[in-house]
């Protein structure tokens, strides 16, 4: 059975939780909204999502018209009920354990792309950290968005005016913090991104779901494909980089279990000098 079937069998069982500074501003609806701290996301019904305080020492133009522009961004979805509550996260560094992109366009977008560069269409989960996380984009069903994976991109297809969700798989022992952008923008204050901004907290064997642009410590506002010109980006800071979602992992202080080190402790040797008697000299 895949990943995300189990997802939808188990979505009961989720657990997800953020971090992010508590002095930040929600993401604003265009052309301006403003709310007070910052919170994580409650993204399943029946899941608990803390944002954490920095533990300790942790620390906009406006926006350019878009011109008329193919394919497809990202808008300012209707209000989902989403709660957060806060929770403390140290980095183990403040540089992140492993970066990913998505590229997203409409299907004649990525299928030329595709042709061009030989790869083939199918359901895509994009891995990083060693495998130790999987990343997709979903639909409403839950079902896996199709993509290809070509010249070192991964493309996924969108289609315009249907919601999707970002879905975070961890599949280790560790908990990690993930710093997610939309656009450019930071999915929890809608500000352009930045890794050294705070993010949501994925536990151990669990599913981080990220649904919209975090309009209060309560709602998100639904991520839509739609055209760029009305883009939340393109409504709020610019089009420059409308059709992109950045993942930014920052590891746990402490060590973590990952599919990397598992497997060397897997092979680990017992007796690693065997050799014979050198004859003396």
């Amino acid at each position: 059975m895949s990943w995300f079937r189990l997802f939808l069998l188990s979505s009961l069982l989720v657990t997800t939780a953020c971090t992010a500074t508590t002095s930040g501003a929600a993401a604003h609806a265009p052309p301006s909204y403003a709310t007070g701290e910052v919170a994580v996301d409650n993204t399943l019904p029946s899941s608990h999502a803390s944002i954490s305080t920095p533990a300790s020492g942790e620390a906009a133009g406006r926006p350019t018209p878009a011109l008329e522009r193919p394919g497809l961004a990202t808008q300012w979805g209707e209000a989902i009920q989403s709660p957060i509550t806060m929770s403390p996260f140290v980095r183990a560094s403040e540089q992140p354990w492993a970066t990913l992109v998505l590229h997203y366009n409409s299907e004649d977008g990525v299928r030329a792309y595709a042709d061009y560069l030989g790869g083939a269409m199918s359901p895509l989960e994009a891995s990083l950290g060693d495998g130790a996380l999987g990343v997709a984009l979903i639909d409403d069903r839950g079902q896996l968005l199709p993509g290809v994976i070509a010249g070192g991109r991964h493309l996924v297809v969108g289609k315009d005016g249907e919601r999707y969700q970002i879905v975070i798989r961890n599949t280790t022992e560790a908990r990690f913090e993930i710093v997610t952008s939309v656009d450019g923008l930071d999915v929890l204050d809608g500000q352009p991104a930045s890794p050294s901004r705070r993010g949501y907290l994925v536990d151990p064997h669990d599913t981080l779901v990220i649904d919209g642009f975090r309009r209060s410590s309560d709602e998100v506002a639904a991520f839509r494909f739609g055209p760029v010109a009305s883009s939340y980006a393109a409504r709020t800071s610019g089009d420059a980089n409308v059709g992109v979602i950045g993942v930014a992992v920052f590891a746990e202080r402490g060590a973590a279990w990952t599919p990397s080190e598992l497997g060397r402790r897997d092979q680990a040797d017992p007796f690693p000098a065997r050799s014979y008697a050198a004859p003396p000299s």
